[in-house]
């Protein structure tokens, strides 16, 4: 964080006022794999703050690695997608939300078109009250709150080099070149703070546009 430099600070109570008066976009997911996160929210000791994991390194797992949010796949067992997210959070960081607020929901997104075209993604956003201590299974490296506002902190976005190939816009909230949140869940960043009415700086190259307009077509 630069020296001098304060974060926005962003209090629970405006989260829930501006989704509130957010209508989703949710798309079907009849047929084609459904997953879901949840994006908790805390109250800091300067406003709220979020919930990032880190996600274990598994041979064959398309996030192996990322930061996220808990969360994971829609099971058959599950009546719905926040009942998949709410699962998946107390099994990933022993957090239960069944007493926590619901704020709201965010935009629907779809995966990869490259390699995950069948799949949606839904995210639920909460406010949880005393969250206690975090206790996180095998599937999760590490798991930590961040103060929502620094998320706004121009000198923590990066552009992180994924596979080799592409350079994406991300954000710095640890380690250099390990905790740095990119893709889906930057996406849903974005998604989030465009709600808020502090939309994230636009950092994408020309080349991550026109993937972008891919994904785009691909969700039509």
């Amino acid at each position: 964080m630069r020296r001098g430099y304060h974060p926005p600070v962003i209090s629970v109570d405006r989260v829930r006022l501006a989704l509130a008066s957010h209508r989703a976009v949710s798309l079907p997911t009849q047929g084609i794999r459904h997953a879901a996160v949840a994006m908790v929210l805390a109250e800091g000791r300067s406003g709220a703050d979020v919930l990032f994991i880190e996600r274990a390194r598994f041979t064959g797992d398309p996030w192996s690695g990322h930061m996220a949010f808990p969360g994971g796949r829609v099971e058959p067992d599950d009546p719905s997608g926040r009942a998949a997210a709410e699962r998946e959070t107390l099994e990933e960081v022993g957090l239960s939300l069944a007493g926590a607020e619901l704020l709201g929901r965010l935009d629907d997104k779809r995966g990869n078109p490259r390699t995950n075209p069948e799949l949606v993604i839904s995210a639920f956003v909460y406010h949880a009250h005393t969250p206690g201590d975090l206790a996180i299974n095998h599937e999760v490296q590490d798991a930590f709150w961040f103060p929502l506002g620094g998320l706004l902190d121009r000198a923590r976005h990066v552009q992180y080099t994924a596979h080799g190939e592409f350079e994406f816009p991300g954000i710095l909230v640890g380690e250099p070149d390990r905790h740095v949140v990119w893709g889906l869940t930057y996406s849903f960043l974005e998604s989030f703070f465009h709600v808020l009415g502090s939309p994230l700086p636009d950092r994408w190259t020309e080349e991550m546009r026109a993937y972008s307009r891919q994904l785009e077509q691909a969700q039509r």
